[in-house]
């Protein structure tokens, strides 16, 4: 492993550090928690509408939410309004996170429509003003995180980046996928490689996009030359892969899989996260979602899964967890 320290403005990060990706949806501070734990080095929220921080929104304004065990910590923002970005990096720079990360990747319709996310691929001029405004209007140092272009006839990330440095950013996230492949196919770092390995670019470049094993992070880190990987779906319902991750850089050994008890810990502590942070009646309903991913490989799971979905009572998500944990240990003792 490189030896030097890779550093965001003034935030030391490690020798080589996993971020967690900004999912929709996802990212939220129990998600986060239990993420941390597991060993990644810098997260983002949610990414926030600027439109909604300025109205108000709840919605929006809950995404703030941040917390000191969590830091490093980014707040990521869309937009493509300039004044709305720049009001939106001043709310922002109030709520005091480490740094502000701007969205330009985004591909879903919804956003991209609203000329925000990987809607402003289209418009390069427009992109390094919106990024300007937001530099401009925080004290905070300022990451985008994008894609390699809107798609194959436009992957302009080489002279993106160059331009972004120049505005001000200190870091810079490259997913290797255009908008137009959304997240299907296979990410394409090379256009990553180009510029890290371009002489001109002075801040870290992180590449993202199909990193879901220790050995394809090992093997990425030394082929591309990134400054460190950030890792989003590989995550969900799964944290480990922080640390997994780690210890195979330090020992070239794959660590095994969690335990039933380690399973349950992380659900728990998610769980738990989400009681606290949206309520009794929210916190259960999102929480299903991730019991699928965290249970995920585990035979003849699917009933208790049901019960997990079918349940509104603390106590019974309780019951049913101690009955997962008697059920694995016992079978694993048969066989």
């Amino acid at each position: 492993m490189r030896a030097f320290m890779v550093k965001i403005d003034n935030i030391e990060l490690g020798e080589f550090p996993l971020l967690l990706a900004p999912m929709e949806d996802v990212s939220d501070p129990p998600f986060r928690a239990v993420c941390k734990e597991h060993g990644a080095d810098l997260m983002y929220t949610e990414f926030i509408s600027s439109e909604g921080l300025i109205r108000d929104a709840i919605k929006s304004r809950q995404k703030l939410d941040i917390f000191d065990y969590e830091k490093p910590i980014g707040i990521q923002i869309f937009g493509g309004d300039e004044d709305a970005m720049a009001l939106s990096a001043k709310i922002v720079d109030a709520t005091k996170p480490d740094l502000l990360d701007i969205n330009f990747g985004c591909p879903v319709k919804k956003v991209v429509c609203k000329g925000a996310g990987a809607g402003v691929l289209k418009d390069i001029d427009l992109m390094i003003r919106l990024t300007k405004a937001c530099v401009n209007s925080t004290s905070l140092p300022v990451t985008v995180k994008t894609r390699l272009g809107w798609d194959e006839k436009s992957k302009n990330i080489e002279e993106v980046a160059e331009r972004l440095q120049d505005v001000g950013i200190k870091a810079l996230t490259i997913h290797g996928r255009t908008r137009a492949q959304l997240y299907k196919g296979e990410a394409d770092w090379t256009l990553i490689a180009k510029v890290k390995n371009n002489p001109r670019i002075k801040i870290p470049i992180f590449g993202n996009g199909d990193i879901d094993t220790p050995e394809k992070a090992l093997e990425y880190r030394n082929r591309y030359g990134v400054d460190g990987i950030m890792i989003g779906r590989a995550a969900i319902g799964y944290p480990w892969i922080f640390r997994e991750v780690k210890h195979y850089f330090a020992t070239g050994e794959i660590m095994a899989m969690p335990t039933i008890e380690e399973r349950l810990q992380a659900i728990r502590k998610h769980l738990q996260g989400a009681l606290a942070w949206k309520g009794p009646k929210l916190g259960i309903l999102e929480m299903r979602p991730h019991y699928a991913s965290y249970l995920r490989g585990l035979s003849h799971v699917k009933e208790f899964r049901t019960r997990l979905v079918t349940t509104d009572s603390i106590e019974e998500i309780e019951r049913i967890f101690n009955d997962i944990q008697e059920y694995y240990i016992r079978t694993a003792e048969m066989v």
